[in-house]
């Protein structure tokens, strides 16, 4: 099993069946926290939708296409991130992100997202790292704004949630410019 350990307390996996009921747990405790930001939450509505979500990931892991991982906090599945989607031909890795509520504000997401970005620049040997946040959503732009992605743009009203359109900030960080930093 894929599993890192980043410090004492924080840890990254595989996200596997297994964890489909603590992680659908986490889901439904955090709904009003994030509903204004994702898309796909009204559709999960048990653990077999969020344990049929993590067989099609590790479908798309089992083709180099995608990477997804639970962030583990002193034991307890704390969040989600990932590579959304790779795309193997231009190495590019696309990261997705979302904490429970309870965990905010304490860094650790911005320290998972940095751990999973060297292992797409040295283990899958991206080029280039991409993160889409919505306009107004300050914390999750607040993370590749500290590791150093470039803020490239906007895109206008690119994902429906609910009854609104939001728009996307656009971050890049090139393998270049993660190499530099070190």
């Amino acid at each position: 099993m894929f599993y890192r350990r980043i410090s004492e307390d924080l840890q990254v996996a595989l996200t596997l069946p297994q964890h489909a009921e603590a992680l659908f747990d986490l889901t439904d405790r955090n709904r009003t926290y994030l509903k204004a930001w994702l898309p796909w939450l009204d559709a999960t509505k048990s653990a077999s939708d969020t344990k049929r979500f993590i067989e099609s990931n590790l479908e798309s892991f089992a083709k180099g296409t995608a990477l997804n991982e639970v962030l583990l906090y002193q034991g307890s599945i704390a969040g989600v991130l990932g590579f959304n989607e790779i795309d193997t031909f231009n190495g590019i890795g696309q990261v997705g992100y979302w904490l429970g509520e309870a965990y905010t504000r304490r860094g650790l997401m911005t320290v998972a997202v940095a751990d999973l970005i060297q292992l797409g620049f040295q283990d899958l040997r991206l080029q280039r790292v991409e993160i889409r946040c919505a306009t107004e959503n300050w914390r999750s732009r607040a993370i590749p704004e500290r590791l150093g992605f470039q803020h490239e743009g906007t895109l206008r009203n690119v994902e429906r949630v609910g009854q609104r359109l939001h728009s996307h900030a656009v971050y890049g960080l090139l393998r270049s410019e993660f190499q530099a930093k070190d």
